[in-house]
């Protein structure tokens, strides 16, 4: 017997995904990711949502280190535990509010708690990534590794491991 397929709201999608509502109805519309209408709301198959995030992940696999073992996160010791909100981070490090938005989606940026309505984060890893967009920006597509390490490419991993 073939189980039934699973379906979330289109919200629930977008946040999976790490998108707005109105880019994910795009998706549907072009197929990208396959939706239904089920007592008049929108729904979409969780299993697209997986196979679509699937293809979105960096090709290679993370390196094995963690995060705070690399040299260049350990250098920003000094902001452990430091919270800091995202609007705040976003006008100290010059970095785009939806872009530090999407880092802490994807787990990149602990969220410490909230003060009223301020999402509150680790200013280390908003200090780390920032570094790391700083010194990649425009070398690819992907900064980040799932893991939150940063991302090398394959030609670069022969070079280091040559």
């Amino acid at each position: 017997m073939a189980a039934l397929p699973t379906f979330i709201s289109t919200a629930e999608a977008a946040h999976q995904l790490g998108i707005g509502e109105a880019r994910l109805r795009r998706m549907i519309e072009n197929g990208t990711i396959k939706a239904a209408t089920i007592s008049g709301e929108m729904v979409v198959s969780e299993a697209s949502v997986r196979k679509y995030h699937k293809k979105q992940q960096p090709i290679t696999q993370p390196t094995g280190l963690q995060k705070k073992d690399l040299p260049e996160y350990k250098k920003l010791a000094s902001f452990r535990g430091q919270s800091i909100s995202i609007a705040e981070a976003s006008r100290k490090y010059t970095i785009n509010f939806s872009t530090l938005r999407r880092w802490v989606q994807r787990g990149f940026v602990q969220v410490l708690g909230t003060d009223k309505n301020k999402t509150l984060i680790n200013e280390q890893d908003v200090a780390f990534c920032a570094e790391t967009y700083r010194n990649n920006h425009g070398q690819g597509r992907w900064l980040f590794n799932v893991d939150g390490t940063p991302y090398i490419p394959r030609s670069e991993k022969t070079l280091i491991a040559a």
